[in-house]
């Protein structure tokens, strides 16, 4: 049968929908799991619930199992169907998407940590009102990202970004708050440090969702905006 039959190119193409719909399904399974890791480790450090700090620990095995199996499937994609174009785009958006899921999982884990550590020395330090601040803002990033990466959503993905710059700002004032705080107060410098640890934590979670939402506009007008400002990447949305 001739390479080009058009029955042949019907079922390599069936072939390669039912491939990367398997694996769409494990990475959006893995992003419900990653969200609800961020859900649970800053509930954990909130309401001082060491049980809660360790078993997202010990879930974050389970983000780093479907990271690996996410990988070793789309390698198999791309080594047995070869796609082209939007494809592969597609293809290549979702590892890169992938590896900030599993970042996202580690960060969450580090809180929990942190969160295990502060329960055990008991009392709430100062910076826990900023945390559920930034904390609900995050979570919030996580989802819209994960659902304009499942939708494709371009405005939604934009809407992503311009929450993260806003994180960024939260999180450079609520810094300077705590070092004033700790220069005035020095009696509270290690806890107070271990809270500024989760807000960089939560940052970084904010800047991972931002990458998956650059992947979508990557994914549907073929652009890398990932160093682009904010001002250049809607212009090039909207010329392109």
């Amino acid at each position: 049968m001739s390479p080009t039959n058009p029955v042949l190119n019907h079922h390599i193409s069936s072939q390669f929908n039912e491939d990367l719909q398997a694996v769409n399904t494990k990475f959006m399974t893995m992003g419900g799991l990653v969200e609800q890791q961020v859900t649970n480790a800053i509930h954990a450090l909130l309401d001082t619930d060491v049980n809660m700090a360790l078993e997202v620990q010990f879930k974050d095995n389970a983000v780093n199992k479907l990271e690996s199996e996410i990988d070793e499937a789309l390698t198999l994609i791309l080594a047995r169907r070869h796609p082209a174009a939007s494809d592969l785009r597609m293809v290549i958006a979702m590892s890169k998407a992938n590896t900030d899921l599993e970042r996202i999982g580690d960060e969450a884990a580090k809180i929990a940590r942190i969160a295990q550590n502060l329960c055990e020395e008991g009392g709430s330090p100062r910076g826990y009102m900023e945390t559920r601040h930034i904390g609900n803002q995050v979570r919030v990033m996580i989802h819209e990202a994960l659902d304009a990466f499942a939708r494709l959503d371009i405005d939604q993905a934009l809407h992503v970004l311009l929450a993260d710059a806003d994180i960024d700002r939260e999180y450079q004032s609520a810094t300077r708050t705590l070092m004033t705080y700790m220069i005035e107060d020095p009696r509270h410098i290690s806890r107070v440090i271990n809270v500024l640890w989760v807000l960089r934590s939560l940052e970084r979670i904010g800047d991972h969702a931002r990458n998956i939402s650059e992947q979508v506009i990557y994914m549907v007008k073929g652009l890398d905006v990932r160093h682009a400002s904010l001002e250049e990447i809607e212009q090039k949305v909207q010329k392109n």
